[in-house]
């Protein structure tokens, strides 16, 4: 057991470095290539912190474990919704000021019933994911071309600003960080796939509520610090974007990759657990718009949702 733990600590910690370096190295190569601080935090940096997810669930697909790829996705996106907004609202009231996260919120909505689809007999073939994958170029155009035409306020471009900078360094030390933090979270993918996996089969746990647990915490890591830290400065646009968009990407580029590498069946995954994550998807677009803030009580129900949500699923092991 103690192999499994270690590599499944491993995984995590790599993963974290890896995908902190990968946001690193891309966000300031995207703002020397012209983009502005805003559209780098809705785009590059919600990929960015999603990095750990893709590369978990191509490998576990790879592997003939779609289970684990599959509910990884799931469980992230619930994860994100109930437990890393949920967090950052006791921290400090979310309030929506940008148009383009008003806009991502009804997209997300559409990508999860989208995704519920797909799903639906658990097979996602090649067909599907490059359908899936196709989706997010066209989002992340969308975003970038949307955002670019409009003028946001100054607040929230002081915020994506002071959030998203360059490294000050060379383009060479960017690309350098973009390099590591991608073979890192290769190896932190390996540690965390196979410790799982280990972890599962000792105990006679799915591979599917590993994947809907351990693995989608270990891989949301990313989007937790990003939320919880512009949390604490007060900075709740890029939570709150960081959230929707992370959730687009796990659902089009992640789902959708995995798929193309090689067709994924999520045996053990219950219709239920789909339900779960568009039910997080749908509630949040309301919340949203009653004043057009996330108060620390809809934060703590968020909460209580997802702790009840693992509650429920873990006995079924």
């Amino acid at each position: 057991m103690t192999i499994f733990l270690l590599s499944i600590l491993a995984g995590l910690v790599l993963l974290y470095i890896g995908g902190e370096a990968l946001i690193r190295g891309s966000s300031s190569l995207a703002l020397r290539l012209g983009l502005t601080p805003l559209v780098v935090g809705l785009a590059v940096v919600a990929c960015g912190t999603s990095a750990p997810e893709l590369v978990v669930s191509v490998k576990a697909a790879m592997d003939n474990q779609g289970a684990i790829a599959i509910g990884n996705v799931i469980g992230s996106n619930i994860l994100n919704i109930g437990l890393i907004l949920g967090v950052t609202a006791l921290i400090c009231p979310l309030v929506v000021q940008n148009q383009i996260l008003r806009l991502d919120a009804p997209i997300m909505m559409a990508v999860s019933l989208i995704a519920w689809w797909i799903l639906s007999d658990l097979d996602v073939g090649r067909l599907e994911g490059g359908l899936l994958v196709a989706g997010l170029l066209a989002y992340i155009s969308f975003t970038v071309m949307y955002a670019k035409r409009m003028t946001p306020t100054a607040e929230v471009t002081a915020e994506y600003a002071e959030a998203v900078h360059p490294s000050g360094g060379s383009v060479g030390r960017d690309v350098l960080f973009v390099l590591g933090g991608l073979v890192l979270l290769v190896l932190g993918a390996r540690f965390m796939v196979d410790g799982s996996v280990g972890f599962a089969r000792l105990f006679g746990v799915s591979e599917a509520i590993i994947g809907l647990t351990i693995v989608a915490v270990g891989t949301s890591l990313p989007e937790l610090v990003t939320c919880v830290v512009a949390a604490t400065k007060n900075e709740p646009d890029i939570a709150l974007g960081n959230v929707i968009g992370s959730n687009i990407f796990n659902l089009l580029g992640i789902l959708g990759g995995a798929a193309l590498v090689k067709p994924m069946t999520g045996g053990g995954i219950q219709t239920t657990d789909i339900f779960v994550c568009i039910a997080f998807a749908l509630v949040l677009l309301p919340i949203m718009r009653t004043g057009n803030r996330l108060s620390r009580t809809e934060g703590f129900l968020l909460l209580a949702g997802y702790v009840c949500y693992i509650a429920w699923i873990w006995p079924k092991s």
